[in-house]
């Protein structure tokens, strides 16, 4: 009797720390997209570009309206003849609105935009709504100390439906991720690089997003000009996309 009173006592206590260990991991994430761009409502440009084995590089310029964690706007600047495309993000719904088109078009997160860049790599930033966090395990890069996490999609409206990412123990900077689909392959790898100081924190300001299957595949993100901005709420909106410019 005291052996499976004991036994059921241990059982609890390790549950109770594999739910503790949870939590922690998910305000880590917290922490990590609060890095990665600012709580508040905030504008910055993304510069993409992106290479193919034998093909020449693609060049594109966003500009990014954030407010929350559930409204994004994303305006094509360059190249001048795809200027005039909107893409709004509202929660885990994504329309594009084109100029010759009527109407804006339902999109998916997952679906490319340019090159290894998918449409929730840019509208959607929130690993910490999207995702269930739990411990895996720890890494050492370079003499640094890395906390590796397994990110699990809450649902399928999400970019990726696992995602494991590294973060700098400590101080909770990402460092990489490797994103994976519904399947389980491996879809491609991101590398964090290039910290500055942007709006009073230490921020990743270039992403590398690697092909995981085909060699030499590669698209480049580099942020610049951020900066915090009030962002009226009627600026999120399908009837608004027509006065952005």
């Amino acid at each position: 009797m005291f052996v499976l009173i004991l036994a059921g006592f241990t059982t609890c206590l390790a549950l109770a720390n594999e739910e503790q260990d949870d939590e922690q991991a998910q305000v880590q994430v917290e922490q990590a997209d609060r890095i990665r761009f600012p709580g508040e409502s905030f504008q910055v440009d993304i510069a993409v570009s992106s290479r193919s084995e034998g093909q020449q590089a693609e060049k594109w310029k966003y500009r990014v309206l954030s407010k929350g964690n559930e409204n994004t706007v994303v305006m094509v600047v360059e190249p001048a003849s795809e200027r005039g495309q909107i893409i709004l993000m509202k929660g885990r719904e994504l329309w594009i609105f084109l100029p010759n088109v009527s109407q804006p078009v339902r999109l998916s997160m997952a679906q490319r935009l340019t090159g290894q860049v998918a449409n929730g790599d840019l509208a959607r930033a929130n690993f910490a709504g999207d995702y269930k966090a739990r411990r895996r395990s720890t890494d050492s890069i370079e003499g640094s100390k890395y906390q590796v996490l397994e990110l699990t999609a809450k649902d399928r409206g999400v970019t990726y439906h696992r995602v494991l990412y590294w973060l700098k123990e400590g101080s909770n900077a990402p460092y990489k991720a490797e994103f994976y689909a519904l399947s389980g392959r491996l879809l491609k790898t991101g590398r964090y690089e290039n910290y500055r100081n942007l709006l009073g924190k230490s921020r990743p300001t270039r992403l590398v997003l690697t092909d995981a299957l085909r060699q030499g595949d590669e698209s480049v993100l580099e942020y610049t000009e951020m900066k915090v901005r009030e962002i009226p709420d009627k600026v999120f909106t399908k009837e608004y996309l027509k006065k952005l410019e």
